[in-house]
């Protein structure tokens, strides 16, 4: 059995969910770092942006520090109408402080629209930024089956890979 050094990578997963605003009280839409003109935005504390939160949360679980209420939730003000983006970047600045490094995340989101195809780069490039390190976004449809396939929403689910900056020893 060796006794040298090792970097043994860790896993998270986040999930996050927001309705969207009620038409008496419109907001824009905020997804995977990007505003969509024309399009019904989500209510929620921050800016609702369901695919960096999630991101968010991934690195939160894969470090074990707690998860996106721990870090930003609705009983901190000064998160009220905060970018994704912004809480991605902060997300990713606390669990580097906590000893990791960040080697991607993954995720994907279920909605009906937008068309995301187009602006998929340009998201990853955002979140890439923000988070630095890559992430990458896919997106499905549910078959008009469940609150997202009756356009109540968007959810989304990633997965974060963290890894120790220093080796830690086994043996």
């Amino acid at each position: 059995m060796s006794t040298g050094k090792m970097i043994l990578p860790r896993t998270g997963i986040g999930i996050d969910v927001h309705a969207y605003a009620a038409d008496e009280e419109p907001r824009p839409l905020w997804l995977g770092g990007l505003h969509w003109d024309g399009e019904r935005g989500l209510a929620g504390h921050s800016d609702a942006d369901p695919v960096a939160h999630a991101a968010a949360d991934a690195l939160f679980s894969a470090a074990g520090i707690g998860d996106l209420g721990t870090h930003f939730g609705t009983d901190r003000p000064e998160f009220a109408g905060a970018s994704g983006v912004t809480l991605l970047a902060e997300a990713a600045r606390i669990v580097r402080a906590a000893g990791f490094e960040i080697g991607n995340v993954a995720v994907q989101f279920v909605a009906n629209r937008p068309k995301f195809g187009p602006r998929r780069q340009e998201s990853q490039d955002a979140l890439s930024a923000a988070a630095g390190a890559p992430v990458s976004v896919t997106a499905t449809t549910s078959d008009g089956l469940g609150f997202a396939g009756r356009g109540e929403g968007i959810s989304a689910v990633a997965t974060a890979l963290v890894y120790p900056s220093q080796p830690t020893g086994i043996g």
